[in-house]
């Protein structure tokens, strides 16, 4: 298995309601990209989480399916018209465990 994790820092001036918006537009992906095993997203309370204020993780049976994610139209499509125009940093994390 696969795991990919993203950490999401939002533009200070960001609505709850574009954050609503990104986070539903990637909980969408689940059923819409081959490959995903399970994905599920959230907010980040965390008392050491240096600004990141929500989580995705996306499982994958293989490093195939998630090398197929990254350019699928429709992830390209959410990074694109919710994550990019309120995102102020991003941290990405991919590991295989067995």
């Amino acid at each position: 298995m696969i795991e990919h994790i993203v950490l999401f820092k939002w533009q200070e001036d960001t609505s709850i309601e574009k954050i609503t918006e990104a986070l539903n537009a990637l909980k969408a992906l689940k059923d819409k990209i081959p490959g995903i095993v399970d994905l599920s997203c959230g907010k980040n309370f965390s008392e050491r989480n240096q600004g990141f204020q929500h989580a995705l993780m996306v499982r994958f049976n293989d490093q195939t399916s998630l090398d197929n994610y990254f350019p699928h139209p429709e992830h390209q499509e959410v990074v694109k018209n919710y994550i990019r125009p309120i995102l102020a940093d991003i941290l990405s994390i991919d590991y295989e465990h067995h």
